[in-house]
């Protein structure tokens, strides 16, 4: 049975959220702030986080990013507030997911599963090295190296940089980036891949040009001569 830690600091929002979950098979704990999502996440170990953003007390992105420190547990952020840089931002400290309130229950439900579903479903990995140029990828270890120099990414960046090198020199839309790293059952837009291309290139350091934007269409990774 799978376990889903539902942090939110409003009563009924942890109510409604704890009764579609336990309908659908799941078990929940729950929080009212971040500082308990932390401890909790020490002693225990789940399968997703609901987190809210505003909090009193400790944020929501403050602790999903004190949480990455010492565990790998895929994060689902709800938030009254949809703006561009609330969604970079949580995306920057490893948010999975970003949910608007208000939201449906039923929509909610979907995108744990598909969560989950990836989360937990590792694709047999053939190669333990890809290298191309200066850029070393550990597909087991799920490290990144830029020049030799272990370089830290979410999870998704990670996912979508493999996605591109596997497929070097193809052109990518964004459609079948979602597709390969959100899944088919994703709910979000194309924009939620801008977000993250932007952060990865940030990442890649003087490589950042690898990630080539083929404009209408999607993405393509070409190495640096």
């Amino acid at each position: 049975m799978y376990r889903i830690l539902i942090v939110d600091d409003e009563p009924d929002i942890i109510q409604l959220i704890k009764r579609y979950a336990e309908r659908e098979g799941y078990e929940t704990v729950s929080a009212d702030d971040g500082s308990q999502a932390i401890e909790l996440c020490k002693n225990n170990d789940f399968d997703i986080i609901v987190m809210d953003v505003m909090m009193p007390d400790t944020d929501g992105f403050t602790a999903c990013k004190k949480i990455r420190e010492f565990k790998d547990i895929p994060v689902l952020m709800l938030s009254a507030r949809g703006t561009e840089y609330d969604k970079l931002f949580g995306f920057e400290v490893g948010v999975d997911d970003y949910v608007t309130k208000p939201f449906s229950p039923k929509e909610l439900m979907a995108r744990i599963k598909v969560i989950i579903s990836r989360h937990t479903v590792q694709k047999p990995e053939e190669n333990s090295h890809i290298k191309v140029g200066g850029i070393e990828i550990d597909t087991l270890g799920h490290n990144v190296y830029i020049d030799g120099e272990k370089t830290d990414l979410t999870a998704k960046e990670y996912a979508i940089l493999l996605y591109l090198t596997e497929n070097k020199g193809i052109v990518l839309t964004r459609d079948k980036i979602l597709n390969a790293v959100w899944g088919y059952d994703y709910f979000g837009d194309d924009r939620t891949v801008d977000w993250q291309i932007k952060l990865l290139r940030n990442k890649l350091g003087k490589y950042r040009d690898t990630v080539q934007t083929i404009r209408g269409v999607g993405y393509k990774f070409e190495e640096k001569t």
